[in-house]
């Protein structure tokens, strides 16, 4: 073969080869596009799946938000309609109580002294004057009125003699053993500061303090024991917890108020309400409606306040009873002692 047929042969190859290896590139090229759309199809699928998802779980939250608040709305609306049942029984209790010492005081007269308070003092029309006395021109005032704090001492009450102080004002604190034994301090200054201190029970528990009449008399004498041994007072008042008209007690009331006579004790209820005994927080503004609405109608005012740990709205509110109470004609505030009229719900004394 001649030199030029071979070179030809060998264009020949050569074309040939780079024509197979452009096919083959293009071939492969080809590939890669189809590659990469699948690709971009899987992807599209994926994000198309995720968005679907998310409105799926979307819908599903906001089901769930939409029934959490329902179920929220329906909750506010049982705790409102508690809150305004509370309100209305709270309304009643006050009314009954006024009407129960409406009752008492038509019937034992305007000036009668309930309980054995006659064995033990001159009345308060008979009792002479003392010209030494510095409260003597206070007492002839037409509305006396007494504030009481049950259930302390705590950490309250040190805020409470700070208020008293402010504005020269007395009351009387009846305190429960178990809570003195943390607040000795308070119960102490309690006395130093010139206020009243009565006996609220060792515990408060109702069911051991009303078991009997010995298991009165023993937390009566273990309380009256510890106050004297602190503070070097002997305390002769006394308020039952639950008042003297409770229905806890599977006892007479009767009987223990006539336990306590014989101790020379005598028990103080109240014709006024706060209303913060129970474990509702009463607003400010209707605690101080509640002590101060009703004191024109009586001659004795016994108003009942708690000075135990979390009354927050009481403290609130006492600066503002004693001005509205000061602010009042022929009033006057003072602490129990014993010249002081009881304010009690039962009749206790046999004929």
């Amino acid at each position: 073969m001649s030199p030029k047929n071979m070179s030809e042969d060998t264009i020949s190859e050569d074309k040939a080869s780079r024509a197979d290896a452009g096919e083959l590139d293009i071939a492969k090229e080809k590939r890669k596009q189809i590659s990469q759309l699948k690709k971009v199809r899987r992807l599209r699928r994926c994000n198309v799946r995720m968005l679907i998802l998310s409105v799926i779980v979307l819908m599903a939250l906001c089901a769930v938000l939409i029934a959490r608040v329902r179920t929220l709305d329906g909750t506010v609306a049982k705790l409102t309609a508690q809150l305004d049942s509370l309100m209305r029984l709270t309304a009643q209790q006050r009314e009954m109580m006024e009407k129960m010492a409406e009752e008492t005081q038509s019937a034992m007269g305007e000036h009668a002294v309930v309980g054995n308070l006659e064995k033990e003092t001159e009345s308060e029309e008979e009792a002479e004057p003392d010209e030494d006395e510095p409260e003597a021109e206070e007492l002839d005032a037409a509305h006396k009125v007494y504030l009481t704090f049950d259930d302390g001492p705590s950490a309250n009450t040190e805020k409470i003699l700070e208020i008293l102080e402010k504005y020269d004002v007395k009351a009387t604190f009846f305190v429960v053993g178990t809570a003195c034994e943390n607040n000795e301090e308070s119960l102490k200054n309690i006395v130093e500061a010139g206020h009243t201190l009565g006996m609220h029970s060792c515990t408060h528990n109702y069911s051991e303090l009303y078991a009997s009449v010995e298991d009165f008399g023993e937390d009566l004498k273990q309380q009256q024991d510890y106050i004297y041994e602190v503070t070097g007072v002997k305390s002769n008042l006394y308020r039952f917890p639950g008042g003297s008209s409770n229905k806890v007690s599977d006892i007479s009331m009767k009987e223990f108020a006539r336990y306590l006579d014989s101790q020379d004790v005598r028990f103080f209820d109240w014709n006024i309400s706060s209303g913060d005994g129970g474990s509702y927080l009463f607003p400010t503004e209707t605690i101080i409606e509640n002590c101060t609405s009703n004191i024109s109608r009586y001659s004795t005012s016994v108003i009942l306040m708690h000075d135990s740990a979390g009354k927050s709205t009481t403290l609130e509110a006492l600066p503002t009873i004693i001005e509205k109470i000061q602010a009042m004609e022929d009033t006057v505030i003072l602490p129990i002692t014993g010249a002081t009229k009881p304010v009690q719900h039962i009749e206790w004394q046999e004929d």
